[in-house]
């Protein structure tokens, strides 16, 4: 367990996180035996060590540049005890960015490849109230700025379906992601997972997350009109199957890897094909 928290969780800003984040955080995965340097020991001796030579080690959950500067170089350092690992990705909030955060990453760029991954989720700051977010859309042009003046890749994440979202609304985040310089994007669905706001929204009615037909016309429309250079991470999002409330579909990956690589082929359709400076 890397021991970040959150300033959404902690009370700085608010408390229990964005309402489609359990108590671990957002993206689930965490390891909780062992200190940092422990959990990467212990990962070299298992098979998934042997599907490849070289590794990027990734802190996702929670807010992970949310700390002291020593505290943060003292978990990073932690992590980087191999020489098969050779980058270093950082997932965090836009609002936890700042030039003394952008100056340690960029110290560690000699030796390591180094990314940031910054959740959006949506430009709409009406939308990123009902989720919780608590930063805004122009935070997260600050950060990206701040980033980019020292030269760290930045990935945006984006989710699709949240609650009161409209095709107008994906159309402005898509347009205001082509308008930043990013190297990469991740793209997920709306999932909604036990003990969270969501749930207790879904449970009552109030929300109903996307089908996966409608996900995948979705998905079509935002690919084909992101700029082609852009490097698409992922198309879908893995909840945990023993926490997932709903959609069902989000338990099967390949039905959507599949369902949006058909639907690309049969149409003739790439990323970017559309690509235009302002999509209305």
């Amino acid at each position: 367990m890397d021991g970040f928290n959150c300033p959404n969780r902690d009370g700085k800003l608010g408390f229990g996180g964005c309402i489609y984040c359990s108590e671990k955080g957002s993206g689930e995965l965490i390891n909780t035996i062992g200190s940092i340097t422990q959990q990467v020991k212990y990962y070299f001796t298992t098979y998934k060590a042997e599907r490849a030579n070289k590794f990027i080690v990734y802190f996702q959950n929670f807010t992970n540049t949310y700390d002291t500067i020593e505290n943060l170089k003292e978990k990073y350092d932690a992590a980087l005890i191999d020489e098969r690992i050779v980058g270093l990705e950082i997932g965090t909030r836009p609002d936890c960015i700042n030039e003394e955060i952008a100056k340690l990453l960029k110290s560690y760029t000699d030796k390591y490849y180094v990314c940031v991954e910054l959740g959006l989720q949506t430009s709409s700051n009406e939308i990123g109230k009902i989720i919780n977010r608590c930063y805004t859309s122009e935070q997260f042009t600050k950060a990206v700025e701040i980033l980019n003046k020292y030269n760290i890749d930045v990935v945006a994440h984006i989710m699709v379906g949240l609650p009161g979202e409209t095709n107008q609304d994906i159309k402005n985040t898509v347009n205001f992601i082509n308008k930043h310089k990013l190297q990469g994007v991740k793209i997920h669905s709306t999932y909604v997972v036990e003990n969270t706001k969501l749930a207790d929204m879904y449970q009552k009615g109030l929300y109903n997350p996307l089908e996966l037909e409608d996900y995948i016309e979705t998905l079509i429309d935002i690919m084909t009109h992101l700029k082609p250079e852009l490097v698409i991470y992922r198309i879908s999002g893995d909840a945990p199957k023993d926490i997932l409330v709903a959609p069902y579909w989000n338990k099967h990956k390949m039905w959507v890897l599949h369902g949006f690589e058909r639907a690309f082929r049969m149409r003739n359709l790439w990323q970017g094909k559309y690509y235009t400076e302002n999509w209305k």
